[in-house]
């Protein structure tokens, strides 16, 4: 089996304070995996590890067998790692196309080009319509982002994230705030994603976790509590007790 990414205990410490302890996590190319684990378990410090925002003390991340943990942020989106935030990083004001054709063009190097040829417009054009097919954004692409709904919105951040062409998608609970039937229309959108594409996602919905993912990670105190298919994660009495909790009848809460 093919990875697309790997950590080897990575450990990040704030002080005396340890956020991410020892973690080893193997994304297998195309799978879908979410990440979970109570508030303040360490997921999204876990991604700012991965995506570069953040330095870890030891340990290190490999893409493929290259490892990208010395390497900064831009540098590890040309690397194929890329992510999406919890609260939108649009620009509001602009419409979907042109967001998207902005991230197609930083990832060409084309966004400082006075004058790009006719062959290279047509291409970003051609780049940008593609992407919003994948996402079933094309209804929308003149349409100005700040006037859609949060979860067309979503959806348009990751429309950016996917131009940049990645091997690896981060999302970080791309269904926040989102209706609860619009959080499914996002996971369908990424579920159609190419299939080559690993999706690691962070999200606390559990009806959404176990639709969308073929493997889980659980984490807790910033380190791995557990890992395998959903129903495994689901029978898992540690899971159970540390993150689920029980009701009066032992019956773990999904």
């Amino acid at each position: 089996m093919k990875h697309s990414l790997q950590t080897r205990n990575l450990s990040l410490s704030f002080g005396g304070l340890a956020v991410t302890r020892d973690v080893n996590i193997s994304l297998a190319e195309g799978a879908r995996t979410a990440l979970i684990g109570p508030n303040g378990a360490g997921k999204t410090t876990l991604i700012n590890l991965l995506s570069g925002v953040l330095r870890p003390n030891s340990g290190d991340i490999l893409m493929g067998e290259q490892s990208i943990v010395k390497l900064p942020q831009y540098e590890r989106v040309r690397s194929g790692i890329v992510r999406t935030f919890q609260i939108s990083r649009l620009f509001k004001e602009l419409t979907v196309a042109e967001n998207v054709e902005i991230a197609v063009l930083q990832r060409l190097r084309l966004a400082t080009e006075w004058w790009p040829s006719r062959a290279r417009t047509s291409r970003v054009r051609d780049e940008v319509d593609e992407t919003l097919g994948l996402l079933g954004l094309r209804p929308y692409a003149r349409r100005v982002v700040g006037k859609l709904a949060l979860g067309e919105q979503r959806l348009a951040e990751i429309a950016l994230a996917l131009a940049m062409k990645p091997r690896v998608l981060l999302l970080d609970e791309p269904a926040a705030g989102v209706p609860q039937g619009e959080g499914g229309r996002i996971m369908d959108a990424v579920e159609s994603l190419p299939k080559d594409l690993s999706v690691l996602l962070i999200e606390h919905d559990m009806d959404l976790v176990f639709r969308f993912a073929s493997h889980i990670i659980v984490l807790a105190a910033g380190a791995v509590l557990a890992e395998g298919a959903p129903r495994e994660v689901a029978a898992n009495e540690r899971v159970k007790q540390i993150y689920f909790g029980r009701d009066g009848h032992g019956q773990a809460h999904f």
